[in-house]
């Protein structure tokens, strides 16, 4: 009875919901920017720098002259460049430039066809095959036969050497586990940085063209194959493997008879991931002149070209589509082997070797004739789409010019400009304590501290101003994204008939690179920071929508039935049970909708999105201005780790705390 009544004297602990807490400190930042704003924010203008700026500036002079000189870059990053230009350059002269002599190269576009076909046919199936020929005669129809292979070349280079370092990565993280919490950081890290980023630095050091182009795209493309790998090796059963070793299996027979065969399915799952990862890359590095497809996209989309952007768009789109398919298939077939025991039809190796001999004469043929060599023609159907697309353009801009400015400026009245004004009109360490809070309540104190380090560097950049319009821009996509997201994947989590319609068309989005979404609502929209908003919209919705439809769907269905038989409608089992239960995935959701549209927001600076990814693009064509690039891309990296800790943070909360208190 003592301790009872002792019990009963304490005060009883009150716990104060999170969702309070924010809406107090949001209420308060409102308050105080009522009173303080337009003090302290840090504004500087386009042409003007700071002291790290110009101390960038004076690094690039001083690489640049002790670059044939200094130890470093001679025996180092000189080398590394030489290998990586060599492989590139000997995989274009296989397939897209002039070389050894020869006006055309070594393998023209009928034995590159042929190869293709083959290749697609013998890995996956008669009719990804008939896809894949189709698509690269398509290119040629085009006119863009050339960029085209150089787009090719460069993301077969990429792709070689990011298999070559990230499948043995792989499968070591996946043997040992203190291998994988060293990697996991990193490649985390590495799958944070929007794809901007990687440019700027890796010039500094590679110098521009596309040595350093195919060095940021193994970079951006080799964490994919490294999880992928790691995973597939952990998900082999564990009796499996105990079984081989009581066995007598040694560990590299455990690993090259059990665990590598069984992974193989997702380990070439994990190739076309670093396949779509280089393509979307090898496009986005035409801004330090790579070449092939981006570099058209790109100058078309700086003189606001729709017609030619939408022409070498479509040839992008329609590889990423091929290499999907292929990679997808060969996926397949390797599962249905590994089924029936290794053994294939008879019939087919015969086929194999009568396509292998037609192969073979079609690629001599092309070595040796300038008709097989050189695309005839082909001009036409590009000049076709380019004229379509920009009759297109003309009639919407036309004809819809009502409906789409009705859109932008009531989404830029109601939403773009308020949260610009907040963030932008805050003094800035206002604006950090809000963040260093919000981090600390919904991620705990590491992800406050996380807010607080990165506030602090990007106030450092001197770019902090240009930060929070960019943030402003991220925030109001990634809200119509979750909106999006919540809506469209409820639907798909609760009806395997909206799911099975639904999820193609939010796989193929997910295989088309970043700069193919700027070019349809460059036509509607024209050159405006509210084109970058919606194109990052459609960008991450796909994500999102897949995120949240998997959360919903894991939501168990005898909790479902529970409820409905206690009385509940549709409306109350959605919103008290199945969201609440898909907590955890709904804040994933929302950190790669962040991550994702804060990727998309930066590569809209190439039309008029200004702000950071202004800042970077300028850097790279104004050499006065490439210290302030520099910096532009490391406060993208501070604003997407910043997302990224608390977002994750609050996922792992959130999975705990199902009560979500």
């Amino acid at each position: 009875m003592a301790v009872l009544a002792e019990a009963a004297a304490r005060p009883a602990r009150v716990r104060v919901s999170r969702k309070l807490v924010v809406a107090a400190i949001i209420a308060g930042w409102l308050a105080l920017w009522l009173i303080l704003r337009g003090t302290h924010t840090l504004p500087l203008g386009a042409a003007d720098l700071t002291p790290l700026h110009r101390r960038f500036n004076e690094l690039n002079d001083a690489i640049g002259a002790g670059r044939d000189t200094n130890p470093l870059f001679l025996y180092f990053f000189n080398e590394i460049r030489l290998v990586v230009d060599h492989l590139v350059t000997f995989i274009q002269a296989l397939i897209s430039q002039p070389s050894y002599g020869r006006p055309v190269p070594v393998v023209g576009w009928l034995g590159v066809v042929a190869v293709v076909g083959y290749v697609s046919w013998a890995f996956g199936n008669a009719r990804v095959a008939a896809a894949a020929v189709a698509g690269f005669v398509l290119f040629g129809l085009q006119g863009l036969w050339q960029e085209s292979m150089d787009t090719l070349a460069l993301t077969v280079a990429a792709v070689l050497v990011a298999l070559l370092i990230g499948i043995p990565l792989g499968v070591w993280a996946g043997l040992s586990d203190r291998v994988n919490r060293i990697l996991t950081p990193v490649l985390d890290f590495m799958q944070t940085m929007p794809t901007f980023v990687y440019l700027a630095p890796l010039t500094l050091f590679f110098l521009i063209g596309p040595a350093s182009a195919t060095i940021a795209t193994l970079m951006f493309a080799t964490p994919p194959a490294v999880r992928i790998t790691a995973h597939a090796i952990r998900a082999v059963p564990e009796t499996t493997v105990e079984a081989a070793e009581s066995l007598g299996s040694t560990r590299r027979q455990t690993l090259t008879k059990v665990l590598l065969p069984m992974s193989k399915r997702t380990i070439v799952l994990g190739v076309n991931q670093t396949i779509m990862a280089a393509l979307s890359m090898v496009t986005i590095a035409a801004l330090i002149d790579a070449p092939g497809l981006g570099k058209t996209v790109v100058k078309a989309l700086q003189t606001l070209d729709v017609g030619v952007a939408f022409n070498a768009g479509l040839a992008i789109v329609v590889m990423a589509i091929v290499l999907d398919r292929v990679t997808t298939a060969a996926s397949v077939r390797v599962e249905n082997t590994r089924r029936a025991g290794g053994r294939s039809a008879a019939w087919r190796r015969p086929l194999l070797l009568a396509g292998g001999v037609i192969t073979a004469s079609c690629v001599w043929l092309s070595h040796t004739y300038v008709w097989a060599a050189q695309f005839p023609g082909g001009t036409a159907v590009g000049s076709v789409i380019a004229r379509t697309a920009d009759s297109a353009t003309q009639w919407s801009q036309t004809s819809l010019s009502g409906v789409t400015n009705g859109v932008r400026d009531l989404l830029t009245t109601l939403l773009l400009n308020p949260f610009e004004e907040l963030l932008t009109g805050s003094p800035w360490w206002l604006v950090g304590a809000v963040l260093v809070a919000l981090g600390a309540v919904l991620g705990g104190w590491r992800a406050g501290v996380t807010a607080a380090v990165c506030t602090a560097l990007i106030v450092a950049t001197g770019l902090w101003q240009d930060s929070m319009t960019t943030l402003a821009s991220t925030m109001v996509a990634t809200t119509i994204v979750l909106a999006l997201g919540v809506a469209v994947g409820v639907w798909m989590g609760r009806s395997a008939l909206a799911d099975r319609l639904i999820r193609p068309a939010l796989d193929a989005a997910q295989t088309m690179p970043t700069f193919v979404y700027l070019v349809p609502f460059l036509a509607l929209f024209g050159a405006s920071r509210f084109t970058a908003i919606v194109a990052a919209i459609v960008y991450a919705a796909p994500v999102t929508i897949k995120i949240t439809a998997d959360g919903i769907r894991a939501v168990p269905p005898t909790t479902v039935e529970a409820a409905t038989a206690a009385g509940s409608n549709t409306w109350q089992i959605i919103t008290k049970v199945q969201l609440p239960m898909s907590r955890a995935a709904l804040t994933l959701a929302t950190n790669q909708g962040l991550i994702y549209v804060l990727s998309m927001v930066v590569v809209g600076g190439l039309v008029g999105a200004g702000a950071l990814g202004y800042d970077v693009v300028a850097g790279f064509s104004q050499g006065q201005l490439y210290g302030k690039g520099l910096a532009a891309g490391l406060a993208i990296v501070l604003l997407g780790v910043m997302f990224d800790r608390i977002t994750q943070a609050a996922a792992h909360r959130a999975a705990r705390a199902p009560s979500g208190r």
